[in-house]
């Protein structure tokens, strides 16, 4: 299997020198720009400056270019407001597209919008436009609603533990030239009713940030899984790094988040290797380790059989307990606090 990592919003060299080590399991690296919105935070939080992000990002891109390592753009914000329709910024997508493709090469581009996938398509038909997960596909319809716009797709998160949504869904794709993907990590709940709401707030996080607001907002995810832990296995559609050959032959890549991780040098490694020890919720971004205190989710006390169960899974919660035995199984006590 090959993989997709992020480079994170905030510079990681060790990250960069890891995905470099592991260049034999990456398929591409994607990565935000500038101001675009992308569907995560950006590092301006910390004080950096716009200029001096570039910076170091033309640095790094330059650098994965030499490894012939390929290169996926996100234009996958939820929201561009009054610029969603606007000649000045498609042009100002065309700009960046252009320059980057020129500089360092791209293979594709990934977007939450059929206009933007559009225009792409049209200006540069050279590369392969890819719906973003965001858009939440999980349907044969689903992508042949805008197969005019885009060449791949990424299939619903929740759709990771659904055997026959991933067949036919791929059957669909290898009947039409399209490719599927799928993302391996998420955190987020499945079927989650606020995440339309929080991308967003996400899109606009600037605009956000200079007002005076009376709310924080974090996610619901946060409060659901720390009210009932158990939730992290009944209803986050994660692939574990051990389940990933379950899925070789649905999909040529999956795509690993890693934008806002605390260690994205740990998610790429484990998943490349097939195994992690440690915090199965650190695998996940978002990450909600500090949610299960004093207790670890230790990830390789899970049956081994878990990932191919819920592959198969047929949601039918009130009858089954897998995911209530596997967590029990799964849940030790952290020595310090004992």
């Amino acid at each position: 299997m090959k993989f997709m990592p992020g480079l994170p919003v905030r510079p990681n060299d060790a990250f960069l020198e890891e995905i470099i080590r592991q260049k034999d399991h990456i398929y591409e690296v994607y990565f935000s720009w500038g101001s675009f919105a992308s569907g995560r935070g950006t590092a301006q939080a910390d004080g950096l400056a716009e200029w001096e992000i570039l910076e170091k990002q033309t640095a790094d891109l330059q650098r994965l270019s030499d490894e012939g390592i390929a290169l996926n753009i996100l234009f996958n914000g939820n929201c561009y407001g009054k610029d969603s329709q606007s000649r000045a910024f498609f042009n100002g997508i065309g700009f960046t597209v252009d320059s980057i493709a020129s500089r360092f090469g791209l293979s594709s581009v990934t977007t939450a919008s059929p206009l933007i996938a559009k225009f792409v398509k049209t200006n540069f038909p050279d590369l392969k436009v890819r719906a973003s997960v965001n858009m939440g596909i999980g349907t044969v319809e689903g992508m042949e609603y805008i197969a005019d716009y885009f060449d791949e797709y990424y299939i619903a998160r929740e759709k990771n533990r659904s055997l026959d949504t991933i067949l036919q869904m791929r059957k669909w794709c290898a009947a039409n030239g399209k490719t599927l993907f799928a993302l391996a990590n998420s955190g987020c709940l499945d079927n989650c009713s606020a995440h339309t709401f929080h991308d967003n707030l996400v899109s606009h996080e600037q605009e956000i940030a200079a007002m005076d607001n009376a709310y924080d907002f974090p996610g619901i995810c946060r409060d659901h899984v720390a009210r009932r832990k158990e939730a992290i296995l009944k209803n986050v559609s994660f692939i574990r790094p051990e389940d990933i050959h379950l899925y070789e032959e649905f999909f040529p890549a999956v795509k690993l988040a890693t934008r806002v991780s605390r260690d994205p040098v740990r998610i790429l490694r484990s998943y490349c290797v097939g195994h992690a020890v440690g915090s199965l919720p650190g695998l996940l971004e978002p990450d909600h380790t500090a949610l299960f205190y004093p207790d670890l989710l230790e990830n390789s006390l899970l049956p081994a059989d878990f990932g191919e169960k819920r592959l198969r899974c047929t949601k039918n919660c009130i009858s089954c307990g897998i995911c209530s035995e596997a967590y029990q199984k799964a849940l030790v006590r952290l020595p310090d606090s004992l």
